[in-house]
């Protein structure tokens, strides 16, 4: 795992993540003249993004950007009170779930926000139950108004800076990069 160790994920606050296309990809759009022009997947992430808010009261979304090949979202966990009795949820089937993921953490977040575009994007690519996401994630904790206002900057100012990103398809060998390398043989 790359979340940080021993780390309360369902702890109310502000999260920054970055998911990226299968093996990079740039299926979600182009960048022209420094401003995002979404392909028809690209649109179905926004959607699906716009969805995670709608269809979670405990997150309120912030400043979200989808580029090429990955997506730039930050939002905040707010503070739910301690569930007594139901749980709003579906009644889990005979002999649970195998997930790790707790409920209105992080990683539930990411996965609903994941699972809502992969699903509506494979409709269209009629490849049902095909991977679109890489299988993790890249997140940072918003620790301070200071930090919170970098990765606001960072996020819209992303297309204008794309010839320079480190998930530019054309970016020199980085640990952002390394696995979509190896994959294109590159």
């Amino acid at each position: 795992s790359i979340r940080l160790p021993g780390y309360d994920y369902t702890q109310a606050g502000a999260y920054f993540v970055t998911i990226c296309v299968k093996y990079g990809e740039s299926v979600l759009g182009e960048v022209v003249n420094g401003e995002m022009v979404l392909s028809e997947w690209g649109q179905i992430v926004e959607a699906a993004w716009w969805q995670t808010g709608e269809r979670r009261d405990h997150v309120a979304l912030d400043t979200h950007q989808v580029m090429p090949n990955h997506f730039h979202g930050l939002f905040w966990l707010l503070e739910t009170p301690s569930l007594v009795g139901a749980q709003r949820a579906a009644p889990l089937p005979a002999g649970g779930l195998n997930i790790n993921v707790q409920p209105k953490s992080l990683g539930a977040v990411v996965r609903g926000f994941k699972s809502a575009a992969t699903n509506a994007i494979n409709q269209h690519r009629d490849l049902i139950g095909t991977p679109f996401w890489q299988r993790n994630y890249y997140d940072q904790i918003i620790r301070d108004e200071a930090h919170l206002t970098a990765v606001r900057q960072y996020i819209l100012n992303n297309p204008a800076n794309w010839e320079a990103d480190k998930l530019h398809p054309d970016a020199p060998p980085n640990k952002f990069n390394e696995a979509w390398r190896k994959h294109r043989g590159g």
